[in-house]
């Protein structure tokens, strides 16, 4: 079954979560409407990919620790084997229509990072103080250019919370059945902590594969607010040291978008790409278990705790400060690297415009963007646009 959820979950996480509901509260009633909504807060809450969490804790409830691996390999692999294929034949891709064809996947990014910027606004900044705190949060990130500032807005956010977002409360729900306790929860929590400790020891000498494990592993320890955000994260920690060229880091992100499954995924297509190509498929492994395994560790180190932790208004506030940061953040990747990257001339804007469009309609599969961004890119390079 999440092989067939990893095969045709199309439209990123909030589309999975609802695909989701419809499978095991409605049609399998592996879940009541109580379990769902306790499952769904930490994926939401805690750093990670939030539908991938999400499925990893379906499993982990339904047949313990093998059935949480089952559920995480079958929804994941479908699209990282797509993304790995590619990354070996996109160097194929030369002269201007294979350029155009990558620029198309490039604005696919655009109009995709840009629906998900106002989607997140939407949710996550309802009001004039975290409205305030997004803008805040972009304009450092604009003004300083500095990987360093994006993990500073994070903090930022979070120390902001408790007096910004004043209006979120505490959550409390039903309790989880789980066949491990506290103190499993809390070896796998500082597993976690030794793990994303040791990655910001790792020298910039060290092996390849060495470094780009750390540079995976920190960014799946600190993303916030769904898989889009991953892309300003993922540009400091891979892009910024050497590991990864920037058109190679935009092509691949742009091809995740007509992927099903995690956006995570994309680390498949990175891995392989990295240090020119040389990464190869041990490359593409370890990046891809490398960005998904904080999130799976956090989120089931903190089940056992998550109702205590749920009550508590400052941590819900705290955590509210960060989301609204990160649309800011997302704002600020939105204009560098996309848009800086991406448009080129101003039919790369009607394109990029018209995707966006059918997004925001609702009606439109990202597979269909996918295909107008690149064969508009092609058309405007046949006509010498």
């Amino acid at each position: 079954m999440f092989l067939r959820l990893g095969l045709t979950s199309f439209g990123g996480p909030i589309a999975h979560l609802g695909y989701y509901h419809r499978e095991f509260v409605e049609r399998r009633r592996w879940l009541d409407e109580s379990h769902y909504a306790q499952l769904l807060a930490p994926s939401q809450f805690l750093p990670g990919p939030s539908s991938t969490q999400f499925g990893f804790c379906v499993g982990l409830l339904r047949a313990g620790w093998r059935g949480a691996l089952a559920a995480f390999l079958a929804f994941t692999l479908p699209s990282a084997l797509l993304l790995f294929v590619f990354a070996r034949f996109s160097p194929a891709f030369g002269g201007p229509y294979g350029e155009a064809l990558l620029q198309g996947l490039k604005l696919t990014a655009v109009a995709v990072v840009a629906q998900g910027v106002l989607a997140m606004a939407r949710t996550l900044t309802p009001d004039r103080p975290r409205i305030l705190l997004a803008l805040l949060s972009l304009a450092l990130v604009v003004a300083t250019g500095s990987g360093w500032s994006q993990l500073a807005v994070i903090a930022l956010g979070a120390a902001c919370g408790p007096l910004a977002c004043r209006s979120v409360g505490p959550r409390i729900g039903a309790a989880l059945p789980l066949d491990y306790g506290r103190g499993t929860g809390a070896a796998l929590l500082a597993l976690f902590a030794v793990l994303l400790l040791g990655s910001w020891l790792i020298p910039a000498n060290a092996p390849l594969l060495l470094r780009a494990a750390a540079a995976f592993y920190k960014t799946g320890s600190l993303v916030f607010g769904g898989g889009h955000v991953v892309l300003p994260l993922l540009k400091q920690a891979v892009v910024e040291p050497g590991l990864l060229g920037e058109s190679d880091f935009l092509t691949g992100y742009g091809a995740a978008q007509a992927m099903p499954g995690p956006m995570f995924s994309v680390a498949a297509f990175l891995g392989a790409r990295l240090d020119h190509g040389q990464g190869g498929a041990l490359g593409a492994a370890v990046s891809l278990g490398a960005i998904f395994l904080p999130g799976l560790l956090l989120v089931s180190g903190v089940l056992p705790f998550w109702n205590r932790l749920a009550a508590n208004a400052g941590a819900a506030r705290s955590m509210a400060g960060v989301n609204a940061a990160v649309v800011g953040l997302l704002a600020a990747a939105l204009y560098d690297p996309l848009w800086i990257s991406a448009v080129h001339a101003p039919v790369d804007i009607g394109i990029a415009l018209t995707g966006l469009l059918l997004l925001l309609t609702g009606r439109v599969p990202a597979l269909a963007v996918v295909a107008w961004c690149v064969a508009g890119r092609l058309l405007a390079t046949a006509a010498g646009w």
